[in-house]
C-alpha cells in the first residue's frame, strides 16, 4: 500500500493543483450528481482530470473503458461524453475528491496532489483485491464504489 504522506513529497512539485474541483464532485448530493451525469462530462473537465492525474490519455481511457476513437472525436468536436461514460469519469473524479478530503482531514494539504497520488495508487496491487490493482475495477460503477470503500478503510485503519 502506498502511503499518502510519502508520495505527496514526490508528486507535489510536479504540477500546480487546484483544490476544490474534485472535492466538489465528491461532496455533491445524489441529485446534483445525476444532473452532472445527464449533462455529460465536458471536454474541458475530462482534459483537466487527465492532466491532473498525470497519466497518458490512453491509460485513463483504458481504466474507465472509454472508447479511444470516439472519445478523442468528442474531445476534438468539443462535445460532452454520453451519460454512461460520464458516470465513470465522475466516479473517478469523486475518488480524487475523496482523497483530497482525506488529506485535508489529516492536515496535510500543502503541496499534495490528490489526483497524482490516486493515479499512482490505482496501479498498485492490493492484498484486499487478491493482489490486483484498483485500476482493473475502474470500468464499472460497482468497481469504483469498491475502490472508494478501500480508500475509506485505509483512512480509518480498517484496511483488510
Amino acid at each position: 500500500m502506498t502511503d499518502i504522506a510519502a508520495v505527496s513529497t514526490d508528486l507535489s512539485a510536479s504540477m500546480q493543483y487546484t483544490p476544490g474541483f474534485f472535492s466538489k464532485k465528491h461532496k455533491a448530493d445524489p441529485i446534483a450528481r445525476v444532473q452532472m451525469i445527464r449533462e455529460g462530462v465536458s471536454p474541458e473537465d475530462l482534459k483537466t482530470t487527465v492532466k491532473e492525474m498525470g497519466v497518458p490519455k490512453e491509460k485513463f481511457f483504458s481504466w474507465l473503458n472509454l472508447p479511444r476513437t470516439t472519445t478523442n472525436r468528442r474531445l476534438k468536436a468539443n462535445q460532452a461524453l454520453p451519460a454512461e461514460q460520464s458516470e465513470r469519469v465522475i466516479g473517478l473524479q469523486r475518488l480524487i475528491g475523496q482523497v483530497e478530503n482525506m488529506v485535508y482531514e489529516s492536515g496535510v494539504i500543502t503541496g499534495f496532489n490528490s489526483a497524482r497520488w490516486l493515479a499512482a495508487w490505482l496501479e498498485q496491487p492490493l492484498p484486499a483485491l487478491d493482489n490486483a490493482s484498483p485500476a482493473v475495477y475502474m470500468d464499472t460503477m460497482e468497481g469504483i464504489e469498491m475502490v472508494s470503500t478501500l480508500l475509506a478503510q485505509t483512512q480509518s485503519g480498517a484496511y483488510a
